[in-house]
């Protein structure tokens, strides 16, 4: 039994799919170094939970390295978080980034990646790579220092 277009759409809906973006950003801040990711990551990362528990962020930059937003991911643990690989890519999408950078804290102070942190770099950059969205770095901070793992050659 076949049915008209105004017959069907009196019986089912599909949901909208809206992409929106919205910027309140007055001041561009580039990152042109690593020490600028950190100073950046660490005035956005939420203080009370550094030493606590582990937070995964993002920064999303266009081609001249502007900062064009900041993403908090996911907080677990004091030990580990789910890291969301789509969400991190849907959002590069959505506000057409050019590049981001991924990081996380370690409550433990040890700033060292370790084996699932360079897995999980490995694999972000695979799935940004889709959408010629490049990873430009992974920083881990902890309250004072950070460790690069584009710096010290790990990606």
């Amino acid at each position: 039994m076949k049915r008209n277009l105004t017959q069907l759409k009196t019986d089912w809906t599909v949901a909208e799919l809206e992409i929106k973006y919205n910027t309140t950003n007055k001041t561009k801040v580039t990152i042109d170094n690593y020490e600028t990711s950190f100073m950046v990551l660490s005035a956005m990362w939420d203080k009370s939970l550094i030493s606590l528990q582990e937070q995964f962020g993002v920064l999303y930059l266009n081609r001249a390295n502007e900062v064009i937003a900041f993403r908090l991911i996911g907080t677990g643990s004091g030990k580990c978080c789910t890291v969301d690989i789509k969400l991190i890519a849907s959002l590069a999408l959505r506000c057409m980034a050019h590049s981001v950078i991924i990081a996380h804290n370690h409550p433990s102070g040890n700033k060292r990646p370790s084996e699932n942190d360079v897995s999980i770099t490995h694999r972000i950059s695979q799935a940004l790579k889709l959408f010629d969205i490049l990873l430009l770095d992974h920083i881990i901070i902890t309250e004072k220092e950070y460790y690069s793992l584009k710096e010290n050659g790990i990606m």
